[in-house]
C-alpha cells in the first residue's frame, strides 16, 4: 500500500501516454484501435487513461479511488474528459468499493453525458476475477469476460 499511495495522477498520466506512444509505433499495432483495462488500482488507471488518451474503449474491474474516498479526491471531475465508453464491473460483496461510490461514479458519468455500462455482480466480491484470491468468483468472472469481449468487440474494432 505505500507504493500505491505514493503514486501520483500526473506519474500515472506519464505512463499510461509512454504506454500509448509505444503502441501507436509499434509495427505489430499501428493503426491498430487501442482500448485500456484494468483491475483494482488498474480500474481507476483505466478511468485516467480515458481521460487523457483518445482510446476507443475503457474497462475498469472494480477500480477503486475513482470516486472520492479516505485516501483521495478520487477522479470524478475529470468524467467529462472520457474519450471512450467506459465499463465497468463491482462486487456486490465488496466492502471497500460500497454502492454509494458505485452510484456516485455512474451518476458523474451520466451528469456528463459520457456513455458507460456498469455491472455489479451481487454475488461476488472485491477482486472476483482473480482466481489467486479467496474472493475468485468464477462464475461472475466468466461472465464478465464474455461482457469484456463483446464490449472491445462493439468499441475497439478495427
Amino acid at each position: 500500500m505505500p507504493h500505491i499511495r505514493a503514486l501520483t495522477d500526473r506519474n500515472l498520466e506519464a505512463d499510461v501516454g509512454s504506454a500509448y506512444e509505444w503502441l501507436r509505433a509499434d509495427p505489430g499495432t499501428q493503426g491498430q484501435p487501442i482500448a485500456c483495462i484494468g483491475f483494482c488500482m488498474g480500474g481507476r488507471v483505466t478511468f485516467l487513461t480515458n481521460a487523457v488518451l483518445p482510446v476507443k474503449a475503457a474497462i475498469s474491474f472494480y477500480g477503486g479511488g475513482i470516486a472520492p474516498n479516505p485516501f483521495g479526491p478520487g477522479l470524478l471531475s475529470r468524467a467529462g474528459d472520457l474519450h471512450a465508453p467506459q465499463m465497468f464491473f463491482w462486487g456486490g460483496f465488496d466492502k471497500h468499493i460500497g454502492p454509494e461510490l458505485t452510484h456516485a461514479v455512474t451518476e458523474s458519468l451520466r451528469a456528463a453525458g459520457k456513455p458507460f455500462v456498469n455491472v455489479e455482480f451481487s454475488d461476488a466480491d472485491h477482486g472476483f476475477f482473480c482466481d489467486a484470491r479467496s474472493s475468485y468468483n468464477p462464475s461472475a468472472a466468466r461472465q464478465a469476460w464474455a461482457l469484456t469481449l463483446t464490449f472491445l468487440n462493439i468499441y475497439a474494432r478495427t
